[in-house]
């Protein structure tokens, strides 16, 4: 029985949400074990062809109907799914149904390959699918038949632009089916999240689902049980469960589940409250003072990789010095060295325009996976306020620590999940380890004839921006739309400035310009447009090209710089090439790369310059290799970082249970 199915049996309750037994180390060894084995249970595409078979027995039935008349069969499907179950018959024709629905509503039916991946979401997997291919209108196959059966659906993707963008271009099939469709975004008050929470399938970001969770947590406090929930329900005014904002983790759907449920997952998320004000604003700007006389290498050295600083034994003795010296809170040994130790952080670690913006006045953080500005978001430990010293904004107060969760353990708590990306397969032992979710690899609709030109490889930052310049104009001449990836607003802001000194014209799309994204994507596939985007392009945006561009070769996407994760790269490929649209990707890197700080290209410092020279073939080759190398080293680290986060997450469930299920 799949998850979805023994969802549906156990959605009645106060606040639904799975609990179960402790897992032991043996078990997450046997876990882990089956996942390098292949997992458990068959993921052969024959398994999930069977749906298309059974939509397809009532085709006939339901593509002569009126708008009316298909509303009618409503009632019987779902009767029928809340009696039988998610049978391949009952499920078959929902999703006949559904099709028929969006066909006249939207004017788009579900292809053959977007009904198998429904298939797959209801039975509560994880989905591979093309970019391009759907991933929006095949949601609604699994949110439409579990709503019906009387499960609430969470929709969850990365971006406030994304959820309520869906939520409106879906919403006409799910009112035709009889279905509410919310969306939840950043701006609204605790009674409109209410209101969107309520509704049978809800769109929503990851970050604003689980910080709504950890406030109902809050609010309920140690759980009281659920006979005396319901008495306070009724005979309690303000009682405490109709101050949630949830109704649960019942079924949640994960677009772009490798970025939500992997890249993501290292950062646990934190609700804080008003803390320790102890330090004063000078107290930050004398540590950054004191941590610019400090000598990388001699008194502290860096961990790019763990991003971290640790003092050396000279730091230290320095430090005690100044501890002499200046007295006071310097006196104290432990905090004058944490705190030094974070402002060091701060100035080495921690970049403008790259991991936070300065907007009005305030520091704000930008996600690194995403490119979007976190608003609300901080730093702890004093770091933000750190930060803010740094760049002469006002220092707001500390705050302290009132309830905390990492994405694992949050979306393990649903009683189904399944999720939908273009770049599963890497990450297909994770996400079976930590979530016991299976990969299946969709068929596109279309043959893909996107073609990848050879990586280009530079000494220098500026030979590679150099060469970049040159080929976009290349492009442009042809009459292509170009898409430019930069990994950091400042890149961004630098390739934008170098376009116009050369007489190109480019629409930036950063944190920066974040409130025109719908509009620069929506010309970013014009003839001779030319985009320069962060990772707010790389996924969940349709680049669309008319036959005109499509006859020159299609949209041409230009990597600027390789990322942590290969994925992550594939996602910004993927732009082009959709739906059996021609189109070309190609990378530029150099030496001097954000990803080999941690490796500063030894290999090319042992070596004679005319080895070592990119543009020979030797050269080139041995730089690929240290990519690659390089690339993958950082994917293992990261995966240690969200391991080693998922044991600490763990040990603080034990220790604190501040709700009865502790965060």
């Amino acid at each position: 029985m799949s998850s979805v199915a023994q969802a549906r049996r156990n959605v009645h309750g106060l606040y639904p949400e799975k609990t179960g037994p402790e897992e032991t180390g043996l078990d997450r060894a046997m876990v882990t074990a089956l996942g390098h084995l292949g997992r458990l249970g068959s993921t052969r595409l024959s398994r999930f062809r069977r749906i298309v078979q059974q939509a397809h027995r009532h085709r006939a039935e339901f593509e002569s109907l009126s708008e009316e008349e298909l509303a009618w069969q409503v009632p019987a499907v779902r009767t029928a799914l809340r009696s039988e179950g998610f049978t391949p018959e009952v499920a078959g024709r929902a999703f006949a149904l559904i099709r028929e629905v969006a066909g006249q509503q939207l004017g788009e039916r579900h292809y053959d390959v977007q009904l198998m991946g429904g298939w797959v979401l209801l039975n509560g997997m994880v989905a591979e699918m093309a970019t391009g291919e759907g991933k929006t209108l095949t949601a609604t196959l699994p949110a439409c038949t579990a709503a019906l059966a009387g499960i609430p659906v969470h929709i969850i993707t990365v971006n406030d632009y994304l959820a309520q963008r869906d939520a409106e271009w879906m919403g006409p099939i799910y009112r035709a089916m009889g279905l509410k469709v919310g969306a939840i975004t950043h701006d609204m008050t605790p009674d409109q999240r209410r209101h969107a929470y309520r509704c049978d399938v809800t769109y929503c970001t990851n970050k604003e689902l689980v910080f709504d969770y950890l406030r109902d947590r809050l609010e309920l406090g140690r759980m009281p049980g659920h006979i005396r929930m319901r008495l306070e329900k009724m005979y309690k005014h303000g009682a405490r469960v109709q101050r949630l904002r949830l109704r649960g983790l019942c079924f949640g759907i994960v677009d772009e589940a490798d970025s939500v449920l992997i890249d993501e997952a290292r950062t646990p998320l934190i609700i804080s409250g008003p803390g320790d004000n102890t330090y004063e604003a000078d107290l930050y700007r004398e540590a950054l003072e004191i941590s610019k006389e400090l000598v990388s290498g001699e008194d502290f050295s860096i961990d790019f990789p763990k991003r971290t600083v640790e003092l050396t034994e000279h730091g230290r003795e320095r430090l005690d010095r100044i501890g002499g010296e200046h007295g006071g809170f310097w006196s104290g040994r432990q905090r004058r060295e944490d705190l030094v130790r974070k402002a060091l952080t701060a100035r080495h670690l921690f970049h403008r325009n790259k991991h936070y913006v300065v907007k009005s006045g305030e520091v704000r953080i930008v996600d690194e996976y995403t490119g979007r500005v976190m608003p609300g978001r901080s730093w702890e430990g004093g770091l933000h306020q750190l930060i803010e010293a740094k760049e002469d904004c006002h220092v707001t107060a500390r705050t302290e620590v009132l309830a905390r969760i990492s994405y694992q353990r949050f979306f393990r708590r649903y009683l189904a999940l399944a999720g939908m990306t273009g770049t599963a397969s890497e990450a297909s032992r994770e996400l079976w380890s930590v979530y016991r979710l299976q990969v299946v690899a969709v068929p596109t609709e279309k043959p893909m004839i996107r073609k990848g030109l050879p990586q280009r490889l530079y000494r220098t930052a500026d030979q590679k921006w150099d060469a970049v310049v040159k080929r976009i104009a290349e492009l442009h001449a042809e009459g292509r739309p170009v898409l430019v990836g930069t990994r950091t607003v400042k890149d961004s802001e630098h390739l934008s400035q170098l376009l116009a000194e050369a007489g190109l014209n480019a629409s930036v799309l950063n944190a920066l310009q974040d409130r025109q994204e719908a509009l620069i994507i929506s010309c970013a596939g014009d003839p001779g447009q030319i985009t320069v985007a962060t990772n707010m392009a790389g996924r969940g945006t349709d680049i669309k090209i008319t036959p005109e561009v499509a006859a020159k070769g299609g949209l041409a996407v230009i990597a600027t710089e390789r990322h942590d994760a290969g994925r992550i790269d594939r996602q910004l490929f993927g732009r082009c090439g959709r739906q059996g649209d021609p189109g070309t990707y190609e990378v530029f890197v150099s030496l001097e790369d954000e990803l080999l700080e941690s490796n500063p290209a030894r290999i090319f410092g042992i070596l004679p310059p005319s080895w070592a020279d990119p543009e020979r073939p030797l050269g080139n080759w041995l730089g690929k290799a240290l990519f690659r190398s390089t690339q993958k080293a950082a994917e293992r680290q990261n995966s240690y970082v969200r391991k080693t986060l998922l044991r600490v997450d763990d040990s603080l469930d034990k220790a604190l249970a501040f709700t009865g299920v502790g965060e």
